[in-house]
């Protein structure tokens, strides 16, 4: 993505960079990842049964209350890729995430089911959406052939924050209480990422006069060519749809199966200090798959990959309530660890790969706001069908048909091929 016309501009940060700076925005887009943390169904989670028993509310009103906000959140995102796409990401993560840390902060306020909402509309939306948005767009826009591994490399940050962000905010209602956690989460947002955004974050590498990937000897070739698909004609293609849905399966069934995890596994017979470990396995296998997916779509079609993640997802589904033991432990978090990982390279690169950089932020905005919905989807569909079927098994298993199909189907559809020039 070449842009001769416009002379360089001239960062001190960037000249003063020891290494690539690449590698410093994969770091600062990393950690930008790991700060929604307050705003994903993980974090959300340690806090949901106190808000509950706080508000006085029912386990399935809150849980439609928070299906409709994450999915009223996720319909501004098409907008804020394109306002990223325009403005830059290092003028948009400032704004998202000083929005992000007030609405942390609103979340130690609400008083009954009308803030609850607007408290879940505004996290899910800002946090979930617009910040994991903002900080996967620098990643794509800095790398193109190594593009796998930096994703996965991100991936790896992911899985840590996934082990160890829920001890921290854990830790800190323990010491205070819900709201203050709450209040304070927000000021570690604004304190953080804030800053480091506006110190670190930069738009594309060919402004500065630098080329994807850190291209400076020729015994690495030229940089390679991109194609350059509007979100528009993106969306006419069936690579888009079929990445697309993948993820959106990924989103919604994990996300249900992480949010009503504790009842879930009790299903099996586990109590709650057993249901917990199975994040150890997921923690690790998340990050060490993500990697060797990232890794893997620099050598191989994507769409293999994402044929594994529907596998995986499938035999996720079917084992939750097996769970009874810690052999059966350790291979169900492993699987669904398998599950996250490669979704989640998938979904931070795979676009990227196919379409180009140059309109990354819409393209990516819209395929979001479809698997933000799914993941308000999951939850919902969990809890009406354990209140039908009298458990959780029944729907599970019908809910497995979905990505086991898209897993048999995947490697047969064509998919677009490399560009050969920028379209």
């Amino acid at each position: 993505m070449h842009e001769p016309s416009r002379p360089p501009l001239r960062s001190r940060v960037i000249e003063r960079s020891p290494v690539y700076y690449g590698w410093v925005i994969l770091a600062a887009g990393t950690f930008g990842l790991v700060m929604t943390t307050p705003g994903q169904t993980l974090g959300i989670s340690v806090f949901l049964d106190l808000i509950i028993d706080d508000l006085g509310l029912s386990r399935s009103l809150v849980s439609l209350v928070y299906t409709i906000a994450t999915f009223t959140g996720a319909l501004a995102l098409p907008y804020v890729g394109r306002v990223i796409d325009r403005r830059g990401p290092r003028r948009s993560v400032i704004v998202i995430s000083i929005a992000f840390a007030f609405a942390c902060v609103f979340m130690g306020f609400v008083q009954g089911l009308a803030t609850l909402a607007l408290g879940f509309l505004l996290i899910r939306g800002l946090g979930q959406g617009a910040l994991s948005l903002a900080s996967v767009h620098i990643i794509n826009i800095w790398f193109v052939r190594r593009r796998g591994l930096a994703v996965g490399i991100a991936g790896l940050g992911m899985a840590v924050s996934t082990a160890f962000f829920p001890l921290l905010i854990e830790g800190l209602i323990d010491r205070f209480d819900w709201r203050v956690a709450y209040m304070l989460l927000g000021a570690i947002v604004a304190c953080t990422i804030v800053p480091l955004g506006a110190l670190l974050f930069r738009g594309h590498p060919e402004r500065y006069g630098l080329e994807p990937d850190g291209f400076a000897s020729s015994r690495q070739g030229p940089p390679p060519l991109e194609a350059a698909y509007t979100a528009a004609q993106a969306r006419r293609t069936g690579t888009f749809w079929l990445f697309t849905m993948g993820d959106f399966w990924v989103s919604a069934l994990g996300t249900g199966l992480i949010f009503h995890h504790f009842s879930i596994m009790a299903e099996g017979g586990l109590d709650r200090v057993a249901a917990a470990t199975v994040f150890i396995p997921l923690a690790f296998v998340t990050a060490g798959a993500g990697f060797l997916a990232g890794v893997l779509m620099d050598r191989i079609p994507p769409r293999i990959v994402l044929a594994a993640a529907m596998l995986f997802q499938a035999g996720a589904l079917l084992m939750a309530t097996r769970v009874s033991g810690p052999e059966s432990i350790i291979v169900y978090g492993a699987i669904l660890g398998l599950s996250q990982g490669t979704r989640n390279a998938l979904s931070a690169s795979a676009y990227a790969h196919y379409f180009g950089r140059r309109h990354i932020g819409a393209i990516k905005g819209f395929s979001t706001t479809i698997t933000v919905a799914g993941t308000s989807i999951g939850p919902l569909l969990f809890a009406v069908g354990f209140d039908v079927f009298g458990g959780y098994g029944t729907v599970l298993a019908i809910s497995a048909l979905f990505p086991l199909v898209q897993a048999i189907v995947t490697p047969f559809v064509k998919t677009l091929p490399p560009p050969d020039g920028e379209s």
